[in-house]
């Protein structure tokens, strides 16, 4: 099935014409197209706030054609009678990670367990922008909800800048750099920002790296500007407060420090904030998990304390009208993906909303909350048909919830008795890509591989992390190679390098069968160096030397490691990255110079 993507400025390429179809009758004779689909004799829950009614919907060409207690299929519809069953718009999260730690581990199961639970639109805070088109191709091969991607920015060595380098989280410290990083993330075409502007690991650490208010305002003002919603990564009451001052459109955590106060709740309501709690990732003791050996030990006490603020927070805020959106960090670690969206809405009735109000929070607050109100989010004539059949009442039950039996994304059955689901969904990748030899020769486009991906820092994660600067230089002959130079951080093991991915954003892998190894030309402070090859099933890894004369490399396939993560023989069919680094003693430095790099 192809799922066609959603990002926010679509709706500004069309007009859309929305009306409640409630009483609306069909001509019976009607002729009905060959995409025409009818559910009817269902209790519907149409998400615009009236109270469930019995009735049916006709779906055409994606979209809902007709809705009301008195409609009645055309002649030729394909007829599903869902009697006894609760009809519901489609579930939105809009807070996700698309990342293995939220098991299951690859993409098209992350897009199965969300099909499966009724979550048709997501946010992904995840991929590096380079990733976001080749993803959004795979993506239209899957059956799989639609998926805004969400570009990330931050302070250097702030939360979310602490893995990977500035391609996948832009760092920025004043209003300038931050109007600079939305500019530069245009060209990769974001669906929302997402900006870390608090919460070092929420207080088990000191936060030292908030963004500042000036900063941040001129983040949204510039995003604003693009069409773009901003979400904001705060989990303190009064940084909640410094982002409904700058504009932020949606909180995507709890603020869980304290009692929220009335200064903060009257800036949010005045900003117009939506708030998304992420209940499920604070969840102390999540679904499936043992109880914590010691409860009385500072971290569980601190974790229950936490998620105390955050429950009551959220009663606190939706009673003085701050409109309550749906989402929940899943990949996040015990947070999984699907799942906890149904399990955000249970947690949200025990906050204190009542199970229409969570329901609306996962659907039409969630699609207001992301612009995308007059596309989906309600179930009411000329709006996308993303449609949940449910075995149950969840209005009255929030647990019915979990009792989803179909499953409609764009008017298509994709999960439930008779749905067609895409063979692509039973591969764990893009099929491979045939490798060239050539790999870089650094003679391309700035900051660009010769297969024209971007080139990639690489040096370990955390809050102190090592120095480095990576540039292309002239030899003196013409001829221009990579140079890595780094300041080791203080700490065990530092590292720094590059990465050269293979494709576009790392996403489809390369098959380099054909080829013996790779080599390179190299000088450097004597060595030791580390090559890495990632692959879809992880890295594998060699050591090299390098002095500080020019000299040629070759590392055949066979002299690299398993690197400690993933399963399996190598292969060689499933490449994504090349890359060298190193780590030398805390505070010291490291450099090489790189040239030539290719299969052989």
């Amino acid at each position: 099935m192809t799922a066609p993507l959603s990002p926010l400025v679509a709706l500004s390429r069309r007009a859309l014409i929305v009306s409640l179809a409630a009483g609306a009758l069909l001509p019976f004779g009607a002729q009905a197209a060959p995409s025409t689909l009818a559910i009817v004799n269902a209790q519907i829950f149409d998400g615009v706030g009236a109270a469930p009614y019995k009735g049916a919907l006709v779906i055409q060409d994606g979209r809902i054609a007709e809705i009301g207690p008195n409609v009645r299929p055309p002649k030729g519809a394909q007829v599903i009678d869902a009697k006894g069953e609760a009809l519901l718009p489609g579930f939105f999260d809009v807070h996700t990670h698309w990342t293995p730690a939220g098991a299951p581990a690859i993409t098209p199961k992350i897009a199965d367990a969300y099909v499966a639970t009724g979550v048709t639109t997501v946010n992904d805070f995840h991929q590096q922008p380079e990733s976001f088109a080749p993803r959004r191709q795979w993506l239209s091969t899957l059956t799989a909800p639609h998926v805004n991607f969400v570009a990330r920015i931050s302070t250097p060595g702030g939360h979310g800048a602490d893995w990977a380098d500035e391609a996948t989280t832009r760092w920025v410290d004043t209003p300038e750099s931050a109007r600079a990083a939305v500019e530069g993330l245009a060209p990769y075409k974001p669906d929302a920002v997402k900006a870390f502007t608090d919460g070092w690991r929420y207080g088990s650490a000191p936060d030292n790296t908030s963004m500042d208010g000036w900063t941040l305002k001129a983040l949204t003002e510039a995003a604003h500007k693009q069409n773009l919603k901003v979400l904001s990564h705060t989990v303190t009451s009064d940084r909640g407060g410094v982002a409904a001052d700058s504009g932020v459109d949606i909180i995507a955590h709890s603020l869980q420090d304290r009692p929220v106060d009335a200064e903060t709740v009257a800036k949010l309501k005045a900003n117009g904030t939506f708030y998304a709690p992420t209940l499920a990732v604070y969840e102390p003791v999540k679904p499936g998990q043992k109880p914590p050996a010691d409860p009385d030990s500072p971290r569980a006490k601190q974790a229950a304390r936490k998620f105390g603020y955050a429950l009551a927070n959220v009663k606190t805020l939706k009673d003085a009208g701050v409109p309550i959106a749906l989402g929940t960090d899943a990949g996040m670690p015990g947070t999984v993906h699907g799942a906890s969206t149904l399990r955000e809405m249970e947690l949200l009735v025990q906050a204190g909303l009542t199970p229409s109000e969570a329901l609306i929070a996962g659907t039409a607050t969630s699609a207001r909350a992301m612009n995308l109100l007059a596309d989906r989010g309600t179930l009411e004539k000329g709006k996308r048909a993303d449609l949940v059949l449910i075995a149950g009442t969840p209005w009255t039950r929030i647990e019915d919830v979990r009792k989803v039996d179909r499953v409609f994304i764009d008017g298509k059955l994709v999960f439930g008795q008779g749905a067609v689901r895409s063979p692509a969904n039973d591969k764990p990748t893009l099929p491979a890509l045939k490798a060239t030899a050539l790999i870089d020769d650094f003679q391309g486009a700035y900051g660009r591989t010769s297969l024209d991906t971007l080139r990639l820092n690489d040096f370990d994660g955390g809050r102190d992390r090592s120095l480095e600067v990576s540039q292309v230089l002239d030899k003196g002959d013409g001829d221009l190679v990579l140079s890595v130079a780094a300041k080791m951080a203080i700490k065990a093991e530092p590292d720094a390098g590059v990465l050269l991915p293979l494709s576009r954003g790392s996403v489809q892998p390369v098959d380099a069968t054909a080829f013996k190894g790779v080599s390179f030309d190299i000088r450097g402070d004597g060595g030791p160096y580390v090559v890495t090859i990632n692959t879809v099933s992880g890295p594998w890894t060699a050591k090299v030397t390098g002095q500080p004369t020019w000299a040629k490399v070759t590392v055949p396939f066979s002299a690299f490691a398993r690197a400690g993560r993933g399963e399996g023989a190598w292969t060689g069919a499933d490449l994504l990255e090349v890359g060298v680094g190193g780590s030398r003693p805390a505070g010291r430095k490291l450099w090489f110079e790189l040239d030539d790099v290719t299969f052989y």
